[in-house]
């Protein structure tokens, strides 16, 4: 008897001789496989083997057209592991057998067939069947679990994100909306450049943690009402190297390695002229430019105990005059484009009058 697992296996015979599949399935039920199914008319059962699951084909060859050769060929795009075929042929000359094995069968028994034998290779094909499927199981589980493993992972990495982003804004006298704007904004920046929805993604958390940095800079700093003078300025310069140095780790996630690349660039100028390290161009990594651009508007249209906010127009004005000197020309562009999208978000994450 063969195993009970193969019980629910199905099993497709196909011989144009009604005598052969009769035989045939007559002794796969005798051993225990009752889902068979016969074929004598080898085009019905092409049709049939192409739109309904099936565990094991038992495959003639000489048959009217379509014969076992022409239905080999219909089905080389199978998996051969879980859709076996084994052939059961009259023809059993060399030529016949190495192309049947060679068009994907992965058996071959000759007629008249010894059936003890036929069982024994029918096992094993149904063995191999239920592997593969067992293992693509396993393998759909596991993909599963790496998904929820993933999903709980990015949330840990966004409830971090949002507590470090927030202790910098605490400490600078800043709103938990601007930091959310920087991110929002950020993403539409960066979507409009045509970025990937991953990267989009990964720069809508990140850019918020742009200042984290400022936790490390003391509070006679950071707070100083008035102007800074030029140590205090050179202190306060120090806040991106802080912040690249919280964020970064040798087994950094992609977004908080991104934050990191943030926080230590976005405040270096497309001239050259800002700080820390002086880069120029596009030798500033993308992500620093587009969030340069968000942090300066965003500044500039709320209002600060120093300043009152600046118009609309006044603060895009600025925007535009500073391409190719803070900014990259071809951000400002995109940018143009996207105001309107910006000042819904100033409206939505307002947590303070705006200037129109």
């Amino acid at each position: 008897m063969l195993s009970k697992d193969f019980q629910q296996s199905r099993v497709v015979i196909v011989d144009d001789v009604v005598a052969n599949s009769r035989l045939l399935e007559s002794s796969l039920k005798a051993f225990g496989l009752r889902n068979t199914i016969s074929f004598s008319d080898s085009a019905a059962a092409l049709e049939w083997l192409q739109h309904n699951p099936w565990s094991l084909l038992l495959l003639d060859l000489d048959m009217p057209a379509p014969n076992g050769f022409d239905i080999l060929r219909a089905m080389s795009g199978r998996d051969r592991s879980t859709n076996p075929i084994i052939i059961i042929t009259a023809l059993s000359d060399t030529a016949s057998r190495r192309t049947g094995l060679e068009l994907g069968a992965n058996d071959y028994l000759s007629k008249p067939v010894d059936l003890p034998e036929m069982i024994l290779r029918v096992r094993n094909s149904l063995q191999m069947n239920q592997a593969t499927l067992a293992l693509h199981e396993a393998n759909r589980t596991l993909e599963q679990r790496v998904r929820e493993r993933t999903a709980q992972l990015t949330l840990s990495y966004g409830a971090v994100v949002r507590t470090l982003s927030r202790a910098a804004a605490y400490r600078d006298n800043e709103t938990g909306s601007h930091i959310m704007r920087i991110g929002e904004s950020a993403a539409l920046i960066a979507q409009a450049h045509g970025m990937d929805p991953h990267w989009v993604e990964l720069i809508r958390q990140a850019a918020p943690m742009h200042d984290v940095g400022k936790i490390g800079i003391a509070d006679e700093i950071l707070l100083k009402p008035g102007r800074l003078n030029d140590d205090e300025r050179q202190l306060m310069q120090q806040h991106p190297q802080i912040g690249h140095a919280i964020l970064s780790d040798q087994h950094a996630s992609e977004l908080t390695a991104l934050a990191a690349e943030i926080a230590l660039s976005h405040h270096e100028k497309w001239d050259g002229s800002g700080y820390p390290e002086g880069l120029k161009g596009e030798a500033i990594p993308l992500s620093g430019r587009i969030v340069a651009i968000c942090d300066v508007y965003d500044a500039l249209r709320m209002a600060r105990p120093y300043k009152a906010p600046w118009p609309r127009e006044k603060a895009q004005a600025f925007i535009r005059e500073q391409s190719g000197k803070h900014f990259d020309p071809a951000l400002v562009a995109i940018v143009e484009g996207l105001y309107e999208q910006i000042e819904a978000l100033q409206q939505d994450l307002s947590d303070a009058p705006q200037a129109k």
